[in-house]
């Protein structure tokens, strides 16, 4: 087990992630990668492999940008219920092991717990109605409520702005290294990475971020 990868004696404010960070990311892999081009294919009359081609290159077409993450895009780019069709596998919805307990240790210690997330309000609602998360948090932010994502420097000014913070007593908490990287720039004092993302997907390689594979690593 890693030591002493965070002073937590020098951080008042948590700013997580939580695709990947807090919940299994294989949720979001399956549906983007599997079931939303089964639907697309029902939908179009298509075989199932010429509409993953479709929608693979779509996706990649707005990497690092919002309409990534904005369900509301994707329903009218594909012509799908996006929403709907998420909440029809919310079932597969799973917190990673020891999240919850890490919360709760922020909380017991007076952490200020704010989640900054680039995933749209509606997937981030059908997420804290699946889990047990939301209630350990001070402030939920969707990067859609300003409309830029993590990756955007502008994006820690405009959580300033809602839910100030001091950034030299402040840690992120990200699988995503551009918006670790971001953070970093800004001024934000701590950027730890989230390798683990799921037991079903390979983990991110932190390219020179402190990083953590399991909560007990980092807990407080």
């Amino acid at each position: 087990m890693k030591q002493h990868i965070i002073d937590w004696s020098q951080i008042q404010t948590v700013l997580l992630d939580m695709d990947g960070t807090l919940l299994d990311l294989h949720f979001d892999w399956h549906f983007w990668m599997e079931f939303v081009p089964q639907s697309y294919a029902k939908e179009k009359q298509i075989p199932v492999s010429r509409a993953k081609q479709i929608i693979h290159k779509k996706i990649n077409a707005q990497a690092g940008t919002l309409n990534w993450y904005c369900l509301d895009y994707w329903t009218d780019a594909l012509q799908l219920p996006i929403a709907q069709l998420k909440r029809q596998l919310r079932h597969n919805i799973k917190v990673h092991p020891e999240v919850i307990n890490f919360l709760k240790a922020l909380r017991e210690q007076g952490k200020d717990v704010i989640m900054v997330t680039n995933a749209h309000q509606d997937s981030l609602a059908v997420k804290l109605e699946m889990t047990e998360i939301g209630r350990y948090f001070d402030h939920l932010i969707s990067a859609h409520d300003f409309g830029m994502p993590k990756e955007d420097i502008a994006i820690w000014d405009a959580i300033h702005s809602v839910h100030p913070y001091d950034p030299a007593r402040t840690v992120l908490i990200d699988d995503n290294l551009h918006a670790l990287q971001t953070a970093k720039d800004y001024g934000i004092r701590e950027q730890l990475c989230a390798t683990f993302v799921s037991p079903h997907l390979d983990p991110i390689d932190p390219k020179g971020f402190k990083h953590f594979s399991n909560f007990l690593e980092i807990m407080p």
